[in-house]
């Protein structure tokens, strides 16, 4: 039986944490030790802005214990990744080019739609819980140190998500030192956080009823321990999870700290988590809690596990990436008949090039992700479409894709209807070498949005076939195709640029 041993790494706001792993067909992922450093990076960057030398030295030394203890159990595989407290941080390539030089490990930044992704995927590991769970209205709620991730997910479908930029570190750091006592400090964290919720709950549950939450986030395993052991009481119902709050609440950080076996500082992160947990409580009709313990480490094991094939979850993730984007395009009041014919068009194209493209599965979601938001920007303008569906999508987080993928999305989309930059210098990415594949998903995209320029889905139905030099894309029906013909004919040249290929529009007529 293959056993492969990976660690997990999570430079995290408020600590450093390290989970090494087992993986095998047999026993899935089972987690061999766990290791953890209290070292509050958040509090750097929410309150000055920047991580101090003494806290960047701190995390270097716990960062080479580490990879000792990783040679310790002969890791084969490792994967570190780093969330908001770096993210947000001035001096953010600093600290990764002394952790590098310093042990030899590479740490990747996290996008937030990311780390929320990742937070989803270690449910994984908890599979029949998680199907179960989700085949009600049921909303996953990701309390960490620097945010609130809001996700709702209907009939094992993702809805939407949205993020709070009010974690516990942040909202502790935002408030502490203008509160002027306990009661005074629970009183700002409501007042703090309810018009948040109740601007998420006026805009994206409307109506929807709420059956279920799924509590994810360190702060609230620390709420559901039964005592100063590590058990949890991971299932509550409503009226369960209100009591053990008001319980809390009379109590000072000390003595919740000699309650469950935290410290003090701990203690004082949980305190506005569980208010955010009540306050949205509340305001649904939660019946069930679900507290299932997983973190950021066990979504990196669960990430890994995926990507190298050693294991396969039912739950298809990428699929929530696509819901997520259709949501929008539904948000912003698109042609939802022509996105799913441009959809399919496009990435029909995109399969029938593969040889040509040397493109990949990532690459596809892109193109794919991109159709569907290409016409996103004329619920804002029609004289002006591509610049604002750009502008939408750099300020809307799509779940699953990173800023660059989000980047490459947007440009995509906006190069769809105008002229390209000659050598990329003008186009607005942080990461310059994917101007080729902006422009090789943008040549796709051109085409396949010509071939249903009209909205009537007259190439609902057609078959793709290389001869040549010219991709034919034949439909089969009796309908006036020339206003396509004329369009993918004037859409045809940077395809026909990129790929050496020309797209040509055919038409058997049925009788």
């Amino acid at each position: 039986m293959a056993v492969t041993t990976f660690a997990a790494i999570d430079v995290g706001s408020y600590e450093l944490e390290m989970k090494i792993f087992e993986i095998s067909q047999k026993n899935k992922i089972v987690m061999v030790d766990h290791i953890r450093h209290v070292i509050e990076l958040g509090k750097d960057t929410y309150t000055h802005g920047k991580v101090s030398f003494e806290n960047i030295d701190e995390l270097c030394n716990v960062l080479k214990k580490f990879t000792v203890v990783m040679d310790e159990y002969q890791v084969k595989s490792y994967t570190a990744y780093a969330t908001s407290a770096i993210r947000e941080a001035e001096n953010k390539e600093i600290i990764l080019d002394r952790i590098h030089v310093s042990t030899g490990i590479n740490v990747k930044v996290l996008s937030n739609s990311e780390q929320r992704f990742l937070c989803y995927k270690a449910l994984s590991s908890r599979e029949e819980e998680f199907e179960s769970f989700i085949k009600e209205s049921t909303a996953i709620v990701d309390v960490g140190a620097g945010s609130i991730q809001i996700s709702l997910f209907d009939k094992h479908s993702l809805v939407t998500t949205q993020n709070i930029k009010l974690g516990s570190l942040r909202i502790r750091e935002l408030l502490y030192n203008i509160s002027n006592g306990r009661q005074h400090f629970d009183r700002l964290i409501e007042e703090l956080i309810n018009n948040d919720i109740q601007t998420f709950k006026r805009m994206f549950l409307k109506d929807r009823p709420i059956k279920n939450i799924i509590a994810i986030g360190e702060y609230v395993v620390y709420f559901a321990r039964k005592g100063t052991d590590n058990k949890l009481k991971s299932m509550m119902s409503r009226k369960q999870f209100l009591e053990r709050f008001s319980t809390f609440n009379e109590k000072s950080p000390q003595q919740i700290s000699d309650k469950l076996g935290i410290t003090e500082e701990q203690a004082s992160l949980l305190i506005p988590c569980a208010q955010v947990y009540k306050k949205f409580i509340e305001e649904t009709e939660t019946e069930n809690i679900w507290i299932p313990g997983v973190d950021l480490c066990d979504g990196i094991a669960a990430e890994y596990a995926i990507m190298t094939k050693k294991l396969a979850f039912r739950h298809d993730f990428q699929e929530d990436i696509v819901g997520a984007a259709r949501i929008i395009a539904k948000r912003y009041k698109a042609n939802l008949n022509h996105i799913a014919i441009l959809e399919a068009n496009v990435t029909n194209i995109f399969d029938a090039i593969k040889k040509y493209h040397g493109l990949g599965k990532r690459e596809r979601l892109l193109l794919q992700i991109s159709a569907i938001l290409h016409d996103c920007g004329k619920y804002v303008s029609m004289s002006s479409p591509a610049e604002c569906s750009y502008n939408i999508i750099m300020s809307t987080e799509i779940i699953g894709l990173s800023h660059i993928e989000r980047e490459v999305v947007a440009n995509v989309v906006k190069y769809n209807t105008m002229d390209l930059p000659g050598n990329g210098s003008e186009i607005s990415i942080s990461d310059k070498s994917k101007y080729l594949l902006i422009i090789k998903l943008t040549a796709m995209l051109r085409v396949a949005n010509a071939m249903d320029r009209s909205h009537k889905q007259k190439f609902k139905d057609f078959k793709t076939t290389l001869n040549g030099g010219r991709l034919m894309l034949t439909t089969f029906t009796n309908e006036d195709i020339t206003l396509e013909k004329g369009l993918v004919e004037a859409k045809a040249e940077l395809f026909e640029e990129i790929y050496g290929i020309k797209p040509v529009l055919r038409q058997k007529v049925l009788h």
